[in-house]
């Protein structure tokens, strides 16, 4: 069973609220923000981001509940990726 209604902040202060199991880039889509992608496997690092200080690939992870049921999020930046 998925749990539901896991919060999420994201970097612009939107909060959004979503199932574990669903996936960042929908999640983040929602909130009004775009997490960069470069190969989307996992290899290449460019949609990394920060959450709850923890660094995940959003490609290749899913969203995951933790105790407090409250994701940070905080998006990396990399001058290479950037346009």
């Amino acid at each position: 069973m998925r749990k539901t209604n896991i919060k999420i902040i994201w970097p612009n202060n939107n909060e959004t609220f979503v199932s574990e199991g669903d996936d960042w880039f929908s999640a983040a889509k929602e909130a009004g923000l775009e997490i960069p992608t470069g190969c989307l496997t996992g290899s290449c690092g460019a949609c990394e981001i920060d959450v709850n200080g923890e660094t995940v690939r959003a490609c290749i992870s899913d969203i995951k509940s933790n105790k407090e049921s409250t994701l940070k999020v905080c998006l990396t930046t990399d001058p290479f990726w950037e346009n």
